[in-house]
């Protein structure tokens, strides 16, 4: 389905899901993780993806301790019916920057959707993902205390970020799931190995986090290691230091190659390949590519609209298999650790 006001395909989340522009917008970099942020900057971007068609907007109660929400709070209020507001929880900080615990448990899913309705100001998530699994908390816990919240009207729709296809279906039987929210791009498809499957199986809508490889895909890093501003978190990720980063941007000379070709950016090519993914799968996938900044949103979104040939994915089909460094330094809850 076309949104008639902005020409952006339309697609629905899960059966019976929210029906949400087929390109989303990733809203951690606005509080955290990316260095310092202009917030004016910030909210004109909100707007201009709005404007552009997009009307999935994606938040997390671990951005920013909060902050994030808090951020999106206002724009959300002035389009509260226009747009579908997801977030996340199940990550626990404190005030010791170091510190990260995984939390499945009744009382903290409770305890978190209260937080983030009143940072959102919102009475309903329209949905609600757990952010990350803790294997020794049952899905019947777990989804089960989700699914409360969608009686009680809380929440519309549940979400899983990085499960695995048996978890995905495990915790379908529990409760339906609108969406699979996992990291998918040219340098990372390990998603594909069960969890796009038993998506595509069950009805559910896969939206794919970091679809630029947290922006190495746009070509901007010549050196990652050293281009990264203070407070960038991924001066810390394995993909992004030294000889692995150095490799890594080897990979690019066919997304250069093919944007050339089309008259696009390194950027654009990457969001084609993750839009096409769909007709692949005979699935939903929703890219929610994250930016500040509104001009970015326009060329994000534009990327929709390219159609890449059979022999251009063949020079991209190797990419991911060369990527060097993991996605995380400690990859221990995310699917691939429990697929292993």
């Amino acid at each position: 389905m076309m949104n008639a006001g902005t020409g952006m395909e339309q697609v629905e989340l899960g059966k019976g899901g929210p029906l949400v522009g087929i390109q989303g917008l990733g809203c951690m970099g606005m509080s955290e993780f990316y260095g310092d942020t202009d917030e004016p900057a910030a909210r004109a971007t909100l707007e201009a993806a709005l404007e552009a068609g997009v009307t999935l907007f994606d938040t997390a109660d671990i951005y920013g301790r909060g902050r994030n929400e808090e951020f999106l709070a206002p724009f959300a209020a002035a389009h509260r019916d226009r747009i579908t507001l997801a977030t996340k929880f199940a990550v626990e900080r404190t005030d010791d920057p170091r510190y990260r615990a995984v939390r499945n448990d009744r009382a903290y899913v409770r305890q978190a959707v209260e937080a983030s309705l009143r940072r959102l100001g919102t009475e309903v998530i329209d949905l609600y993902y757990m952010h990350r699994r803790d294997p020794a908390v049952p899905f019947a816990e777990s989804v089960g205390a989700m699914a409360e919240l969608v009686r009680e009207g809380k929440v519309r729709h549940l979400g899983l970020s990085e499960v695995t296809g048996a978890e995905l279906r495990e915790a379908y039987a529990v409760h339906p799931i609108a969406a699979l929210q996992s990291e998918w791009s040219l340098f990372s498809r390990d998603v594909e190995r069960s969890a796009v499957g038993a998506a595509a199986e069950l009805g559910v809508a896969v939206v794919a986090y970091s679809p630029l490889g947290r922006g190495f895909l746009t070509g901007a890093f010549a050196d990652a290691g050293k281009d990264l501003s203070e407070g960038d978190f991924r001066a810390h990720q394995p993909r992004f230091t030294g000889d692995n980063a150095r490799a890594n941007a080897a990979l690019l000379a066919p997304v250069r190659q093919i944007a050339g070709a089309h008259g696009a950016s390194p950027a654009q090519i990457a969001l084609a390949w993750v839009h096409q993914r769909a007709a692949v799968h005979g699935q939903a996938v929703v890219p929610i590519p994250g930016t500040r900044r509104p001009e970015r949103v326009a060329e994000n979104t534009a990327a929709a609209r390219i159609t890449l040939t059979r022999e251009e994915l063949a020079l991209l089909e190797p990419i991911a298999a060369r990527v060097a460094g993991d996605r995380y330094p400690d990859m221990s809850t995310t699917s691939e650790a429990r697929e292993a």
